[in-house]
């Protein structure tokens, strides 16, 4: 064995032999062979997959359901919410929403999820609020150096 051959890692720490990485849609050795495999043969699998699933296949079955009818990650919430048409409506929107988790109308993960909603329209609204202060202050600011420009002028310079 030669001294000259690095032992152990080939790469300095912190860097790699491939700093690209893995291009972007690059499909594992496996993947493809099972790919080839299977090509042309999709619909004789899945007519086969459903005559097991007719026939009781419990599997079969759950495999067939969860390609026609995927799992809800999220339902529809329908419940009566106070409006917000002002930032003064945010109190009794929270109101509201509390009223629904008590009668049953809305979990409560769904609640502070709504919660999140009227958090980020108060915010918003007071971001808001504070630019219309500020550009009403750069405004008057404004205003004021031109009349004491124009106060000067009048005065003779002074």
């Amino acid at each position: 064995m030669s001294s000259d051959v690095p032992r152990g890692r080939p790469f300095e720490e912190g860097k790699s032999g491939n700093p690209k990485g893995r291009p972007l849609g690059a499909k594992n050795r496996t993947t493809l062979a099972a790919q080839a495999l299977l090509e042309g043969e999709a619909e004789a699998l899945s007519r086969k997959a459903v005559e097991l699933a007719l026939a009781g296949d419990l599997t079969a079955l759950r495999l067939c359901l969860d390609r026609v009818v995927p799992l809800c990650r999220e339902r529809t919430i329908s419940f009566e919410m106070a409006e917000i048409s002002s930032i003064n409506g945010a109190p009794y929107a929270v109101a509201s929403i509390i009223t629904a988790v008590a009668a049953g109308e809305i979990t409560l993960s769904e609640a502070t999820q709504l919660g999140k909603l009227v958090e980020l329209y108060v915010s918003t609204y007071e971001a808001s609020r504070r630019e219309s202060r500020a550009d009403l202050q750069m405004t008057r600011q404004d205003e004021d150096r031109r009349e004491e420009k124009d106060r000067r002028r009048r005065l003779g310079g002074f």
